[in-house]
């Protein structure tokens, strides 16, 4: 007598990739400087508690983030300090 043929294995499924974290990569990309910033981190909490995928996709959409409000404020700088200079107190 054979024995009994075994049930083809399933392998698990692959952890799922956190929704938050492509959200903060897409708004990255974009230009939006405060959402990604938050978002990113809310992701990053996510991953974590969940074990989900996607924390590098948050990393880079909380630099593009970070780097877009690093430019405003550069931008918003040499806009109004410009401004001084060519109707301030000169």
């Amino acid at each position: 007598m054979h024995p009994a043929p075994l049930p083809p294995a399933y392998a698990a499924a692959p952890p799922r990739t956190n929704t938050l974290a492509v959200v903060t990569l897409v708004l990255g990309v974009l230009g939006f400087a405060l959402l990604p910033v938050v978002l990113g981190h809310l992701a990053l909490a996510q991953v974590r508690r969940t074990g989900e995928r996607g924390a590098a996709l948050a990393v880079v959409g909380l630099v593009l983030g970070y780097l877009t409000c690093a430019l405003y404020a550069l931008v918003a700088v040499l806009v109004l300090g410009g401004g001084i200079v060519l109707w301030g107190a000169g």
